[in-house]
């Protein structure tokens, strides 16, 4: 039998190179996409060692037509895309005000926008055939405003959002739709933002396991879930924000992000 095949964005490191390595170890083909050439290659060889045919693909999401160039490349090579993991992105620790005028809209463009479009380009052949899964990294984050990452937050909540009303679409047709809701993970990119002088440094307590957050996002996207929030604490957390006034919410919220927005 033909082994289904996985397309992930974000894959040369963290949380992606997680997934590729789960998805890898059950059976599937991968195809990786990223902007770092060198990290993509090495995983190619580390996962073309269990016997899973690796294409990678260098590529800079954040660039407007980069989804529908990925899409056309994909189907150049003639291949069928059976789950898409959509986990390109990037964060900002810090005060709004301080974050670069260029990078809000690439943040915009890479968290969100694409995301939506590579969607939309490999949904359409997914629910042509009768199945696929979709699988969109979100975050804790998305259940409320966070100060200190306030743009973030807002993209990530888009991706909840979009995720639960295509899901519903979607009911039906053999296609599923899941978001991924992890709290602060332990990648490079939490440890950057922890680590990079405009906020404090983040306990290890709080720092969730990648390897058990990939094994959540992989059961879920397979079990076809349309939310899966990995560890107790951040379904407690989650839970509470989505019961309490959204004023209750957004001022707790204000006081914590002003304390850590204070000068270290």
């Amino acid at each position: 039998m033909a082994r289904p095949r996985v397309l992930i964005t974000g894959a040369s490191s963290g949380i992606g190179a997680e997934f590729a390595r789960k998805f890898a170890a059950n059976g599937y083909d991968l195809i990786l996409v990223a902007r770092r050439q060198d990290l993509l290659n090495a995983l190619r060889d580390e996962l073309s060692a269990t016997g899973a045919e690796v294409l990678v693909i260098t590529k800079d999401l954040s660039l407007k037509t980069a989804a529908k160039s990925l899409y056309q490349d994909v189907k150049s090579c003639n291949l069928t895309v059976d789950v898409l993991v959509n986990n390109a992105g990037f964060a900002y620790g810090g005060a709004f005000t301080a974050m670069e005028a260029e990078a809000v809209p690439r943040m915009v463009l890479l968290n969100a926008a694409t995301l939506a479009t590579l969607t939309r380009l490999f949904v359409a052949d997914m629910v042509a055939r009768g199945s696929g899964r979709i699988l969109n990294i979100s975050s804790l984050s998305a259940f409320q405003a966070v100060p200190s990452m306030t743009l973030y937050a807002a993209t990530k909540a888009f991706v909840l959002s979009f995720t639960e009303g295509l899901a519903e679409e979607l009911r039906g047709t053999g296609v599923t739709v899941t978001a991924l809701c992890p709290g602060l993970t332990d990648t490079d990119m939490v440890h950057d933002i922890s680590g990079g002088g405009s906020m404090p440094e983040v306990p290890s307590f709080m720092i969730s396991d990648v390897k058990a957050v990939v094994k959540e996002g992989f059961d879920a996207c397979t079990n076809g879930e349309v939310v899966r929030v990995p560890g107790l604490a951040n379904q407690i957390s989650a839970m509470w924000s989505q019961t309490q006034p959204r004023w209750l919410v957004r001022t707790l919220g204000g006081m914590i992000g002003r304390q850590l927005l204070r000068p270290l």
